[in-house]
């Protein structure tokens, strides 16, 4: 089940650079991790309920780094937080939704992530995730 927008993706071509104006306003970088199998680099910023997540091409062919010379830097993605990603996925792969993996893989701090491809979202590339404590398919237990 959904249970609210957990980050905003944020393609940049320097983690370093862009860091500079979040910090003007007020907030702090809380991580800055490398996530090989994404070829990215990201950091969050905690802004309010919710986290901005800076995320830095590592290499020229990940996702981030096609996308940055396509459209340039900018609003990449909008992750939605939930606590059964494997019932998720099923439930919009029975109803037709195109989503981009063949199942739920593994994203920055551990979390289990799925993304919806934007012709399937209102042209919004939508990530789903579910943090590291459960696996997709497994309710995460409240604390």
């Amino acid at each position: 089940m959904i249970r609210g927008v957990d980050h905003l993706g944020i393609a940049v071509r320097s983690i370093a650079e862009s860091r500079v104006f979040y910090e003007a306003l007020g907030l702090a970088v809380e991580a800055v991790e490398e996530v090989p199998g994404e070829g990215v680099r990201v950091a969050m910023i905690p802004c309010g309920a919710m986290r901005l997540e800076l995320l830095e091409p590592t290499s020229g062919e990940s996702p981030i780094a096609r996308f940055l010379e396509r459209r340039g830097p900018g609003l990449h993605h909008l992750c939605l937080a939930t606590d059964d990603l494997g019932a998720d996925d099923a439930r919009l792969r029975a109803a037709g939704y195109q989503l981009l993996r063949p199942e739920p893989g593994r994203g920055a701090g551990g979390c289990w992530i799925q993304f919806v491809h934007p012709h399937s979202a209102g042209g919004v590339l939508v990530e789903l995730s579910q943090p590291a404590a459960g696996a997709p398919g497994e309710a995460r237990e409240e604390p």
